[in-house]
């Protein structure tokens, strides 16, 4: 609670403020939530974000934005990962800052962030470090980015926890509704029932998004090639590997693996 306080404090301690903070402090707290809206860049390794709804996924090359007072928590390593976090006064009115979004870091917020790679700390109004980053926030919404929809929505019942279990634990495997039902001495149809009433997702959409993920981490964390991955995550050939990457990051894995 100390260090919750203690971010707080400085986070929201000057409502007019932009603060500016590359360390990563926030790394495994408790959910809590700001004054302020986040602006969470990552330029390496992968980024976990914790939500009471979903987990999300943010890559290197890629910016979250929290809204004001939206209660989340990070999950990182924080010897493999390279963050910034920019936290804007609510001071502006749009769409875009009311809901949570992963977009990718365009060549523009690139080099801007890059001429301003050496602050920290708070800028107030009437600063022209202030308007710089002002602007900066103002850029975001202009862009028109696809979000990247890499998301996993949670659950607190017990029986699927388990079951997701047993996928994760198996994403290699040909993961068919039929054999994981049969494993769960559950009919098809109410496992179906199961994911949608509880994820109100499908289960073949949620074990797509699964491999995924665990086909990102292995490309971030080891030395394995994309044809490896694509038999280790459970899929029968390349193409239909690179075409389901693509389709949730917006990216190949041979374009994910030349940003790392």
């Amino acid at each position: 609670m100390d260090y919750l306080k203690e971010l707080a404090k400085k986070v929201d301690g000057d409502p007019a403020s932009i603060l500016v903070m590359r360390r990563q402090v926030e790394q495994k707290l408790p959910a809590h939530k700001h004054e302020k809206g986040q602006l969470l860049l990552v330029f390496g390794g992968i980024v976990h974000l914790q939500t009471k709804e979903k987990d999300y996924y943010i890559p290197l090359n890629h910016y979250l934005w929290v809204p004001k007072w939206y209660a989340h928590n990070l999950m990182f390593n924080s010897q493999d990962v390279h963050i910034i976090n920019i936290y804007f006064p609510n001071d502006t009115v749009h769409p875009f800052y009311d809901e949570l979004g992963i977009y990718p870091v365009s060549k523009l917020l690139a080099e801007m962030l890059a001429f301003s790679k050496d602050w920290q700390g708070d800028f107030v109004p009437g600063s022209w470090e202030y308007e710089f980053l002002l602007t900066l926030k103002h850029l975001l919404p202009k862009e028109d980015l696809k979000k990247f929809s890499i998301q996993l929505p949670t659950t607190d019942d017990p029986k699927l926890n388990t079951i997701i279990t047993f996928i994760r634990a198996n994403l290699g495997e040909p993961l068919t509704l039929e054999l994981v039902a049969d494993h769960s001495s559950m009919s098809v149809r109410s496992l179906t029932r199961l994911f949608q009433q509880k994820l109100q997702i499908s289960f073949v959409q949620y074990v797509k998004m699964l491999r995924i993920i665990r086909s990102m981490e292995l490309l971030k964390d080891t030395d394995m090639s994309i044809s490896e991955i694509t038999y280790e995550v459970g899929y029968s050939n390349i193409s239909a590997f690179s075409n389901t990457f693509r389709q949730l990051t917006n990216m190949r894995p041979t374009e994910f693996k030349s940003m790392l």
